[in-house]
């Protein structure tokens, strides 16, 4: 059971490791007691105001959080052994919520092709060679045959990451979630799929960052803590990703979140298999 007065931290991926947007109970909080209480109103309070930090490792991040934190991270938790048309599960699933957002959830392929080359890479020609590679043992691990996109192996490293951390800390499964930004803004949104994109050719789209900043307000935040320069090492659109998952930690631990599927499906180490919303 997760306490409801534990620290919520929303987690998504950066160029420089993981940036995480945390919120502390606060003394509100503590006063509680079992009843629930959607973390937006805390988020209103003075007293607890959310931060922001990156952190070069999810170990290290892990180390800077009370033992009871609940973790929410846009970041595939639980790998196939074979991968199926539509991916793991969870992607067939939340795709159909998302419209025109739909292409931001990807499928992820196999243990195997996640893991068939572990090495850290020094030049651009060892890292194409390597996705080579994982297409390649992708290939024979999934029906139909596919290779690995770009995208999906770009994560690669970060996926090995959590999932070690998951596989040897049996006590991280009943508190780090995976979940989706966009999936999460959808269900922020009363189940109404973002209008705009966060990215236009690959460049921040201004329209699409301000109506997921209004969405972020409407729960909670203040909006010149969404405005700050998001941490060295991370972007924009990572910053407003995390704070959604921050929310969606905070749906979590008051019972308020949906797993897609539900109940999770587990992978073949016992890791849960969920996206969270």
């Amino acid at each position: 059971m997760i306490p409801t007065k534990a620290v919520l931290v929303g987690v998504d991926g950066c160029k420089a490791g993981w940036i995480a947007v945390r919120h502390d109970p606060g003394s509100i909080h503590r006063n509680l007691g079992s009843t629930p209480r959607n973390p937006g109103s805390i988020l209103r309070s003075p007293d607890s105001a959310p931060s922001v930090a990156v952190f070069a490792s999810f170990a290290a991040l892990l180390a800077s959080l009370p033992d009871d934190a609940v973790i929410a991270v846009d970041m595939p938790i639980g790998l196939p052994e074979f991968s199926s048309k539509g991916g793991r599960g969870p992607e067939a699933l939340v795709r159909p919520l998302l419209g025109a957002r739909q292409s931001s959830v990807f499928s992820i392929p196999s243990r195997a092709a996640l893991y068939a080359d572990t090495n850290d890479f020094t030049t651009i020609e060892a890292w194409y060679a390597a996705h080579i590679r994982a297409s390649e043992v992708a290939k024979t691990t999934s029906d139909p045959p596919r290779g690995v996109s770009i995208q999906a192996f770009g994560i690669f490293a970060k996926i090995r990451e959590i999932d070690a951390l998951l596989i040897s800390r049996l006590d991280l499964r009943r508190r780090v979630f995976e979940s989706h930004p966009e999936v999460a803004f959808c269900r922020l949104n009363g189940d109404r799929a973002m209008q705009l994109p966060k990215k236009i050719k690959g460049s921040i789209n201004p329209a699409g960052m301000a109506e997921r900043k209004a969405l972020l307000c409407r729960h909670g935040y203040e909006m010149d803590f969404l405005d700050q320069p998001p941490p060295r090492g991370a972007a924009a659109d990572d910053f407003l990703d995390a704070a959604a998952m921050m929310l969606i930690a905070g749906r979590i631990a008051y019972g308020e979140a949906r797993p897609f599927p539900d109940p999770p499906l587990t992978d073949n180490f016992g890791i849960p298999v969920a996206i969270w919303a």
